[in-house]
């Protein structure tokens, strides 16, 4: 074989492959990038900004401003939080009320929304609607209506209390008039509180999104299942949940996300920063950061490590979905 005829063919073999190769569909890409420009503009930006001023010492407006240096500290912001007999107290405040939190959330939202599957069309609309009530309340709205139940002269709980005969009353609880009562004054009463609050707004997406899921449950599994003999309990443990596991893993992830995050109820609830006996991350960090006399660095490195944290906790979740995937 000559060379050119080695040539002519090389060079065909080449035109062949460059014709069979699959081309690239860049619109989705185009679509995507301004999207892609608002996240980087909106959450990208400022979260680096935060993470850069958490390895500075910045004490007043004016170092905000760019009118004063920032003198830089490297890691002290961190040693500082993270050596504090305090943050170990926060930080477990916000485990425990998010562990508990995500528990009732997704128990009551569980039940709520197998209540919606078992319903006729027009009565489940008519709950739904009613349960998404709670989820479309703004957080600040819902806490406000809420701390006016509780509150200690003219709220529903104390009037309701106030009801109750002196006698049990004061068998029950130590006291016949309820007038004055700081319902917030007890860490333990002010978690209850801010724990019926979350779970209150929290669950009807948990509800909605678990009736989604149930609507794509073939129903003949169902009904096999209890033509066998298992009962409501066996049939959502052995064929509704592992069927809806990636669903639940989902809304796990999303609700420990937000319940960490807690900011707007437990502040309108305690009437600001006062109470620090009852502090979590997300009030920690705004506290050290705003509070006389602000310490915005020490704040920002609050902000990352809770940030660390939800990260990981999604990192965890990912994992394991990937390997879900690789058992399949």
């Amino acid at each position: 074989m000559s060379l050119l005829t080695k040539n002519t063919g090389t060079a065909a073999v080449r035109k062949t492959s460059a014709r069979r190769r699959p081309r690239v569909d860049r619109l989705p890409y185009l679509l995507l990038l301004p999207c892609l420009v608002v996240i980087g503009v909106l959450l990208l930006w400022p979260l680096g900004q935060v993470v850069a001023m958490s390895f500075y010492k910045l004490d007043s407006v004016r170092q905000l401003r760019g009118d004063r240096e920032w003198p830089w500290v490297g890691l002290g912001n961190y040693t500082q939080i993270l050596g504090d007999p305090f943050f170990r107290t926060v930080l477990r405040n916000t485990v425990l009320f998010a562990a508990a939190n995500v528990v009732l959330t997704m128990i009551l939202g569980t039940l709520v929304g197998l209540l919606l599957n078992r319903l006729g069309r027009r009565m489940a609309t008519f709950v739904a609607s009613c349960v998404m009530l709670a989820w479309a309340t703004p957080a600040l709205t819902g806490t406000i209506v809420w701390k006016w139940i509780f509150d200690d002269t003219s709220g529903l709980v104390t009037w309701l209390f106030n009801k109750l005969p002196d006698g049990l009353s004061t068998t029950l609880f130590g006291r016949s008039d309820w007038t004055g009562y700081g319902w917030f004054n007890s860490p333990l009463l002010f978690f209850a509180i801010l724990t019926l609050v979350v779970v209150w707004h929290s669950f009807p997406f948990i509800a909605v999104s678990v009736l989604a899921g149930l609507k794509s449950v073939p129903s003949e599994l169902h009904e096999a299942a209890r033509v066998d003999g298992a009962g409501p309990w066996k049939v959502f443990w052995k064929i509704t949940f592992p069927l809806l596991r990636p669903v639940f893993g989902i809304l796990i992830v999303l609700s420990t996300i937000w319940d960490f995050k807690v900011f707007t109820q437990q502040f309108v609830l305690a009437g600001g920063t006062q109470d620090r006996p009852t502090f979590m991350l997300s009030i920690y960090s705004y506290a050290e950061a705003f509070s006389p006399p602000p310490k915005y660095g020490v704040g920002s490195a609050i902000a990352v490590i809770l940030t660390l944290i939800l990260l990981l906790v999604t990192g965890l979740y990912v994992r394991m979905v990937l390997r879900q995937e690789e058992d399949a």
